[in-house]
């Protein structure tokens, strides 16, 4: 005989978990349960201690802690995309979180699927690092703009030679020199330019890290994606934090897929419509390889050739192309262990 089986489907909550559980013969029970995997351990420990265990559950907000930690039990776990999972229409009229438990339970059990992967702590964190950093551009990037902003709210000019999207140590300088009318007007823009020097201090150490990191424990993958024109330490670092081990893909399609630089279709009874690129994507990653595409094509005369082939056109879906050609390079020294070299 096989091993007994039992299915858990898990809709996750901050503060509860629905469980739906069925073993591989018949419906066992539908419950509720404060948000402590532990509780669920000792649950299964007690009623199915021979039985294999699988459990799935939609990714959200709670991350893959769930998933970590039953995969150290020995628990088979899927995590899915709350898009992948198949919904009928009646769906929409009658949802709950004890329907939402059953159906990823089914669906599960018959195989109807598929995972994503899960990535460990460790990969988890360095994710994290780098989307504070992009965090911390848009803070810079908006106390800039309230600086700019109080400035022309006073009639204060921009020296032109400062009127850039630069901001020099100079600019500064120049700003904290401005003498103010009142001591409210000083104590504004100083706080302003206190935040300015403390983001930017913040948004370098974090950028110095994520290389460091990189440097020192994927020290081959990290050059030889650097070998590529356009890929500087900051792009490396993101592709190495958003993608984790680029081996784990089995093709360069694939990849282009997960990042999401592939073009929408929607082709019915022989009329095909282009969509544009896919929404589908980590759109992080995605815009920083798109704009590596445009160093790249100053860098590479193998690209420079292909921009010009196809001037004319849109030059945002040239640029797109060029992305995807960058990430099968990417895909290519990662895969031959060799660095890309220039075609001049």
């Amino acid at each position: 005989m096989s091993t007994p089986r039992i299915y858990i489907g898990l809709d996750i909550h901050k503060k509860t978990y629905r469980v739906h559980i069925d073993t591989d013969i018949c419906h066992h029970k539908n419950f509720s349960m404060s948000a402590d995997i532990e509780l669920l351990y000792e649950y299964v420990q007690k009623h199915f201690a021979a039985h294999e265990v699988h459990l799935v559950y939609e990714i959200g907000c709670c991350g893959f802690g769930v998933a970590r930690y039953c995969l150290n039990l020995g628990w088979h776990v899927m995590v899915v995309n709350p898009s992948d999972i198949p919904r009928s229409d009646k769906y929409q009229y009658q949802k709950s979180d004890k329907i939402d438990a059953r159906m990823l339970c089914r669906l599960y059990r018959d195989g109807q699927l598929k995972g994503i992967h899960i990535p460990t702590e460790q990969e988890d964190l360095l994710k994290l690092l780098l989307r504070h950093r992009n965090i911390l551009v848009r803070n810079l990037r908006r106390i800039k703009n309230q600086i700019k902003s109080q400035l022309l709210y006073m009639s204060i000019s921009v020296p032109e030679e400062y009127d850039n999207a630069t901001w020099s140590k100079a600019f500064i300088e120049w700003i904290r020199a401005i003498r103010w009318q009142s001591s409210e007007g000083a104590l504004s823009m100083e706080s302003k330019l206190v935040v300015l020097e403390c983001l930017h201090k913040e948004f370098l150490h974090i950028t110095n890290e994520l290389a460091k990191y990189y440097r020192t424990h994927h020290k081959e993958d990290y050059y030889l994606l650097r070998s590529i024109p356009g890929f500087g330490r900051l792009v490396v670092s993101a592709i190495l934090s958003e993608l984790g081990d680029i081996r784990r893909f089995t093709n360069e399609s694939e990849l282009s897929n997960y990042i999401g630089v592939v073009p929408g279709l929607h082709s019915s009874g022989g009329t095909e419509k282009a969509l544009g690129i896919t929404p589908r994507c980590r759109s992080l990653l995605r815009s920083y390889i798109i704009e590596a595409a445009w160093i790249a094509m100053r860098r590479d005369p193998e690209l420079q050739a292909y921009y010009r082939k196809h001037q004319g056109k849109n030059s945002k879906s040239v640029i797109v192309k060029i992305a995807h050609k960058l990430i099968r390079r990417m895909w290519s020294v990662i895969r031959n262990k060799q660095p890309y070299i220039i075609n001049y």
